[in-house]
């Protein structure tokens, strides 16, 4: 069964695994355009995504980690099927219904479940915990922000793919139960760059925190996203790239994709 998952930018990616086409997180904005955070704070786009969403194949399902200007953006609003189903946090989704005009956004507390059927296989979608601030004044200001499981089932009902995305969470003890409740997972996506708000307050994970994230999770593979799109992200792909390479114990098979690449999983 075709499992493959293509770097768009940001942390917006596609996978295509057996019959289901998901996208992630989806950010288009160009080179340049500015994607709106909250409380007055912009930040400019540096790069061109690798393609814009009129360039996308059939979707069959959005997966939303959370509702902020550089993972949904004014052209995903614009350009994306309002038909399509968003799996997402109920504060995103219920934004999303309401103001953006996407009906089937569904919303998930932790742990919750959306399944999807399709040719006789199943794609089941599992929210995960995530923190995008462990201060908790700077959690406050920050939307509430969920992880993911993507399950795939066979015709036969036995799981032939199983894949985390982290969304922009730090490293802390919700990760642990992850790899308890739905281990062992074939590949984890991760949110790094070190998102740094005014004031230094990091809310994404660096690369060393990239590896302590792999530590707790266990995956057999990974991919970094979400590491050099706007001025905001301090933590490039050679932090984690170094941050691995320190880690001589670490057996996860890394995938270290420019936009464009595509890895198998």
């Amino acid at each position: 069964m075709k499992a493959e998952l293509t770097f768009i930018g940001t942390a917006t990616t596609l996978l295509e695994i057996g019959p289901f086409t998901v996208l992630t997180d989806p950010n288009f904005l160009r080179q340049g355009e500015y994607a709106y955070l909250g409380y007055g704070l912009l930040a400019r786009r540096l790069t061109e995504p690798w393609v814009s969403p009129a360039q996308l194949p059939p979707l069959d399902v959005i997966v939303l980690s959370h509702l902020h200007g550089d993972h949904w953006d004014r052209r995903s609003r614009a350009g994306l099927d309002h038909r399509l189903p968003v799996v997402t946090t109920p504060q995103a989704a219920r934004r999303l219904r309401v103001w953006h005009r996407f009906p089937r956004a569904v919303g998930l507390r932790t742990w919750e479940q959306q399944v999807l059927r399709k040719d006789g296989c199943t794609l089941t979608i599992t929210s995960v915990p995530g923190a995008h601030s462990v201060n908790p004044v700077i959690k406050a200001l920050l939307p509430p922000v969920m992880g993911s499981v993507l399950d795939v089932a066979g015709r036969d009902g036995k799981t032939v793919q199983r894949i985390y995305v982290s969304g922009d969470t730090l490293v802390f003890d919700g990760l642990d139960a992850i790899a308890r409740r739905h281990g062992p997972l074939d590949t984890a996506v991760l949110h790094v760059g070190g998102t740094t708000l005014p004031g230094g307050f990091v809310v994404t994970m660096t690369g060393p925190d990239a590896v302590k994230c792999l530590r707790k999770i266990r995956p057999r593979a990974a991919v970094p996203v979400h590491y050099d799109d706007y001025k905001l992200f301090k933590s490039g792909l050679d932090d984690v790239r170094r941050a691995v390479e320190a880690a001589a114990d670490l057996d996860v098979r890394m995938h270290y994709l420019q936009r464009g690449e595509s890895a198998r999983l």
